[in-house]
């Protein structure tokens, strides 16, 4: 019954306010940090094929437990991505409280953002969009990494995304990740006033250029990597060996002086 009354009045049975809203914004924050700084760190690790094959495999298989088990596990990585997919989920239906249940109220946001020109109220609006796209992209890569967490690394990944068609889903997924994210972490910084210090508005300001200046490095770092496994899956593909896994160097110079090819 209390929640009833809770839900028609927005008030407890003792008469006060509901902090329900509060402990569920608390949350989208909190999910919402984590999935940032997940993002940027995962960014990082799939860019190590712009080093070589040989850095971006052994980071490969360091997060499959290599430190653990011999040839490491992908099924840890299957669990990794479990954990953020229902971050994940779990975020997007907070987010979703707060976009325009009708067309009537989108009019009524969007006429307001139009005459007021407050350009966070706009950044709002690109991350809404761009939240919107990330729960259906965001959510076919995950899902993939689920179910294929041993068809990561240099050659498995390239095959992926030039021979199985998934390079034009990661070009959206990276635009929509870089922008959602990089406003996210910003809206985060302001609402919490984290970096205000004794000029808010000054911090803002010095937030608004750290934001851009993030924003591009990880669309160029995104693009670069993106571009250096389409090639090699290109490579890969013309020479007839999709599907082969990549072998480390280190391997193969064994094999070879275990078999008396290397002096």
């Amino acid at each position: 019954m209390s929640d009833l009354i809770e839900g028609y009045l927005g008030k407890t049975v003792e008469g006060k306010k509901s902090r329900t809203p509060a402990k569920l914004d608390y949350l989208q924050s909190a999910t919402g940090l984590f999935l940032g700084l997940f993002m940027w760190g995962h960014m990082l690790f799939v860019s190590t094929i712009l080093i070589s094959k040989d850095f971006m495999y052994s980071v490969t298989k360091f997060f499959e437990g290599s430190f653990i088990f011999n040839e490491g596990q992908p099924i840890i990585v299957s669990g990794i991505a479990l954990v953020v997919f229902i971050i994940f989920i779990a975020h997007a239906a907070m987010g979703m409280r707060k976009l325009p249940a009708n067309f009537k109220q989108y009019q009524v946001m969007k006429a307001h953002a139009n005459n007021m020109g407050h350009e966070d109220t706009k950044l709002w609006f690109i991350q809404a969009f761009t939240g919107f796209a990330m729960f259906f992209l965001g959510s076919v890569h995950l899902y993939i990494i689920m179910t294929q967490a041993d068809a990561i690394g240099p050659y498995a990944s390239a095959d992926r995304v030039w021979s199985n068609w998934m390079w034009p889903l990661y070009i959206l997924l990276l635009l929509a990740v870089e922008f959602h994210g990089t406003i996210g972490l910003y809206r985060l910084a302001v609402k919490w006033g984290w970096f205000d210090g004794k000029d808010p508005k000054a911090s803002r300001k010095k937030l608004k250029a750290y934001k851009k200046i993030l924003t591009v490095f990880f669309l160029v770092l995104g693009f670069a990597t993106l571009a250096a496994y389409m090639k090699i899956g290109m490579d890969h593909a013309a020479a007839g060996k999709v599907g082969e896994r990549y072998t480390p160097t280190a391997q193969i110079m064994e094999y070879k002086i275990n078999n008396g090819r290397v002096a």
